[in-house]
């Protein structure tokens, strides 16, 4: 993606948004040359300098034929994004824009097809998500399991490259007193940009 040097994330940002917003696009290229997108949670795990990523699909899905033919492919998360109105700015001079964070990582699949990598695979997911749940899927039986598990493709998506986006006008420090406080005051998304401005430094009153 397009990555201007003031907007490039780190390492811990680019895990820490990963892991808030693992609902991901899955992106490969289908048996015509096209792009074909799935969009699925995705689990994070650090091995050592390394990200990795896992996931399933449904076994309908055309998409895990197409990672196992070509394994290369894209994932990416997006995290809060908002509008920013120019009149954040002391001047009229200016124009509005959209701020956001993003990760994109190009990755190499591996299919998980075994039943007893595909429950580890289950449960690292469910513990993500819904840690009590963990006890009900133990407790639906063997025969169950077995049945669900058939119905779906885990993989495991070792990740080759990223890039970490954090676009919130870093580089506009004139405009982060107005921008913060009607990020302050806004929805869930603004909020979590204010908050990330704190994280950031982005400091109104310093700056000031």
């Amino acid at each position: 993606m397009y990555q201007p040097p003031q907007f490039k994330g780190d390492r811990a940002q680019a895990a820490a948004l990963m892991e808030n917003y693992p609902f991901a696009s899955l992106i490969s290229v289908d048996d015509t040359g096209l792009p074909f997108v799935s969009h699925l949670p995705l689990h994070l795990e650090q091995r050592g300098d390394e990200f990795v990523l896992l996931g399933h699909c449904a076994k309908p899905n055309p998409h895990w034929r197409y990672l196992q033919a070509r394994p290369q492919a894209v994932a990416t998360f997006l995290g809060p994004h908002a509008y920013l109105s120019p009149k954040v700015y002391p001047d009229l001079a200016r124009v509005p824009t959209w701020n956001y964070l993003a990760v994109h990582c190009t990755v190499h699949a591996t299919l998980i097809e075994d039943p007893a990598g595909k429950d580890s695979l289950l449960k690292k997911l469910i513990g993500d998500h819904e840690p009590p749940y963990a006890e009900q899927w133990r407790g639906l039986g063997e025969e169950f399991a077995h049945k669900m598990l058939a119905g779906i493709v885990a993989f495991e998506l070792r990740v080759t490259d990223w890039q970490c986006k954090i676009k919130i006008n870093q580089h506009r420090p004139e405009a982060h007193a107005a921008m913060k406080a009607i990020y302050a005051a806004g929805n869930e998304n603004e909020q979590a940009l204010a908050a990330w401005m704190d994280k950031l430094g982005l400091n109104p009153a310093k700056e000031a």
